[in-house]
C-alpha cells in the first residue's frame, strides 16, 4: 500500500506557528551563546557563509594560502575556499570512517597551510585533537566544520570550541532552522573579534532576507509529514528517474555564495524555536540508541559512531554497507520510498564535474570507499515504527548476494 507520508532525510525540529510572531524576547546569538556555553555566537545567513568569514579573518593575518579539507565532505567547503581566494587541498579519510587519515593529514599539512577544517560529519564527533596537532606542528589554524552538529558535544563541551573558530549550520533539515543560517563561535576573545568584524563587512541585501522570509514561512507550511510529498518526496523521485543522484541529494550547487546580514525577524524566529531544541535532540539520541544498534545487527553492516568522548547529535544514522553492490541494492529499493533512506554527498570531492578547477584531481581511495558504501536513514520523529521495520526488511533482503 502506498504511504501517504514522507519520511524527511533529516531529522528537522518541527515549526510551530508561533515561532513566527515578532518580539522573540533574548535575541538569537544571545541564546545561541547561553545554550552553547559560549561567551557569543555570531549569526550568520548560511553556515558557507559562516566559514567564509572565518577563512577571511584568517586570511588577513597570514600570508599562506592553502585550507586543507576531508575528501569527502559537502560540495560547498571547497566553494568557500576558492571563494576566499584560497586553494584546496585534500586529506584522504581513515578508512571505514570518517575522520581524517594522520598520514595523509601529516602530508597535507605543510608550510603554506593556513587552516584544517575537520569536519563532524552527520553529527558524529570527529578527532579535532588529531588535526590541532597535525596543524599546529607547521603553525596552521583549525576551523572546525560543525555544520551538521549543532548540539553535539566533546569533553563535556560543545563542537567547534577545540579548533580557532567552529561553524553551525541553520539550514532546511539541520535541527534549528531560519531556512538558511549559520552560526560561529570561538573560544578565545580575540579571534572573536576578529570574526565580529569581518563579519560587520557583510552588507544588508533586503533582496536576499526577503527571499529568505518567504522561503521560510514556506518551509512553515510544508514541512508536515502528509505535505513534504509534494515539496520533497515528487522532486526526489523525478530526480532519481532520471538517473540524477546529484539532484536527487541536492549536491547540484552553483557557484554563488549569497553573504548578507540576517534580519530581525528571522533571527526571532529563530530565538523562539531554540528554546525547544535541546528536549528535541535528547529525544532524538534515545530514538537513535535503538535504533542502531538494531541497524548494527545486520550482518556486515557498522553505524557510524563518535570519536572518544563525543555525544553527538543524530539527524540521521550513517550506514557502511559490507560493499558498493550492498548499498546501491539498497537504495534502489528504499531511497525513493518515502522512508527517509538517502545519501549523504554523492561523491568524494575530486569526482564532482563543477569543482574541477577548485579541487584538485586526487588519489583519494578511503573517501571514495566511504562515498560508495554510506547511505543514511532519517532519524526524523515521522519515521514509525513499521517504517523502520521495513527498512530493516529491505536491508536485509540488500545484503544477500
Amino acid at each position: 500500500m502506498r504511504r501517504r507520508a514522507e519520511v524527511p532525510p533529516t531529522a528537522g525540529l518541527p515549526p510551530r506557528l508561533r515561532d513566527l510572531l515578532p518580539g522573540a524576547g533574548a535575541p538569537l546569538d544571545a541564546r545561541a551563546a547561553a545554550w552553547l556555553g559560549v561567551d557569543a555566537a555570531l549569526v550568520a545567513c548560511s553556515g558557507t557563509a559562516a566559514l567564509v568569514i572565518a577563512l577571511r579573518a584568517l586570511r588577513r593575518t597570514s600570508a599562506r594560502r592553502t585550507v586543507v579539507v576531508p575528501a569527502y565532505t559537502c560540495p560547498l567547503v571547497p566553494l568557500a575556499v576558492a571563494h576566499c581566494g584560497l586553494e584546496v587541498r585534500l586529506c584522504d579519510l581513515a578508512p571505514g570512517g570518517f575522520d581524517l587519515d594522520p598520514a595523509a593529514l601529516a602530508d597535507a599539512c605543510r608550510t603554506d597551510t593556513l587552516a584544517v577544517v575537520p569536519t563532524h560529519l552527520g553529527g558524529r564527533v570527529a578527532d579535532v585533537d588529531a588535526a590541532l596537532a597535525a596543524a599546529r606542528r607547521v603553525g596552521a589554524f583549525v576551523v572546525e566544520d560543525a555544520a551538521q552538529a549543532l548540539g553535539a558535544r566533546a569533553g563535556g563541551a560543545s563542537v567547534g570550541l577545540r579548533g580557532d573558530a567552529g561553524f553551525f549550520s541553520l539550514a532546511v533539515g539541520k535541527g534549528l532552522t531560519l531556512y538558511e543560517g549559520g552560526l560561529l563561535v570561538a573560544r578565545d576573545a580575540a579571534m572573536r573579534r576578529a570574526l565580529a568584524g569581518e563579519a560587520a563587512r557583510l552588507p544588508r541585501r533586503f533582496g536576499w532576507e526577503l527571499r529568505r522570509s518567504l522561503e521560510l514561512l514556506g518551509y512553515h507550511a510544508l514541512y508536515r509529514p502528509r505535505v513534504l510529498r509534494y515539496a520533497y518526496g515528487m522532486p526526489l523521485r523525478r530526480a532519481l528517474r532520471r538517473g540524477d543522484a546529484i539532484a536527487a541529494v541536492g549536491d547540484a550547487l552553483g557557484p554563488h555564495i549569497p553573504l548578507h546580514r540576517v534580519g530581525a525577524w528571522r533571527q526571532g524566529v529563530g530565538a523562539r524555536a531554540i528554546a525547544r531544541l535541546p528536549a528535541f535532540l535528547d529525544a532524538a539520541a534515545e530514538r537513535a540508541a535503538a535504533r542502531r544498534a538494531r541497524l548494527a545487527a545486520l550482518p556486515g553492516v557498522r553505524v557510524l559512531d563518535d570519536a572518544g568522548r563525543g555525544a553527538g547529535t543524530w539527524p540521521f544514522l550513517m550506514l557502511l554497507m559490507p560493499d558498493a553492490r550492498a548499498r546501491d541494492a539498497a537504495l534502489a529499493r528504499l531511497w525513493g520510498a518515502g522512508l527517509g533512506v538517502s545519501q549523504l554527498f554523492i561523491h568524494a570531492l575530486p569526482d564532482y564535474p563543477r569543482l574541477a578547477g577548485i579541487v584538485p584531481a586526487q588519489a583519494v581511495p578511503n573517501a571514495r570507499d566511504l562515498a560508495a558504501r554510506m547511505l543514511t536513514v532519517s532519524n526524523s520523529p515521522w519515521l514509525d515504527e513499521p517504517g523502520f521495520a521495513r527498512i530493516c526488511a529491505e536491508l536485509e533482503a540488500a545484503l544477500r548476494p
